[in-house]
């Protein structure tokens, strides 16, 4: 398995396309039902294959992550060939981005010396689907991007 096996309800969420991927593989509801009672490994490989070819196809159409913590935001816009960071540091410790009262705070503070703002860019590794779902892991949230955009706009001025 290459990424990350769905969770109960995003299997529940993609009941249809699962019918499909196992119809696929000319594999009836019958069988399916025999081989998750008799062979629930052969289950669990069909699960696993599923679940790589849903991540597959939501990587490549990713293209904003958003990752917010207490003290830092890391806005991710990921291009074709690399990826671009927007990142963002609150130095007043007692100030969380994670709350509606910290990030008003930020936004009335934008341009004070307590919060701190930085780019990056990189490059992806040979395995750019990866790349992402790395990110993913970690916390980042697909978006479109809009926190991303304004910050690159207030940059750019």
């Amino acid at each position: 398995m290459k990424y990350a096996r769905l969770t109960k309800e995003q299997f529940e969420e993609l009941h249809k396309e699962f019918i499909n991927f196992l119809a696929t593989q000319s594999i009836t509801a019958d069988e399916w039902a025999d081989i998750k009672v008799n062979k629930p490994e052969v289950a669990e490989q069909e699960l696993d294959v599923f679940s790589d070819l849903v991540w597959e196809g939501v990587l490549t159409k990713v293209n904003y992550l958003e990752h917010i913590s207490p003290q830092q935001m890391h806005l991710f816009h990921l291009k074709e060939n690399e990826m671009e960071l927007i990142a963002i540091k609150i130095k007043n410790e007692t100030t969380d981005l994670t709350t509606s009262e910290g990030f008003d705070w930020f936004r009335n503070n934008l341009l004070s010396d307590d919060v701190e703002l930085l780019t990056a860019k990189k490059t992806y590794t040979e395995d750019k689907a990866l790349d992402k779902f790395k990110l993913i892991q970690q916390g980042g949230v697909i978006t479109k991007g809009d926190l991303y955009r304004y910050f690159e706009n207030l940059i750019k001025k």
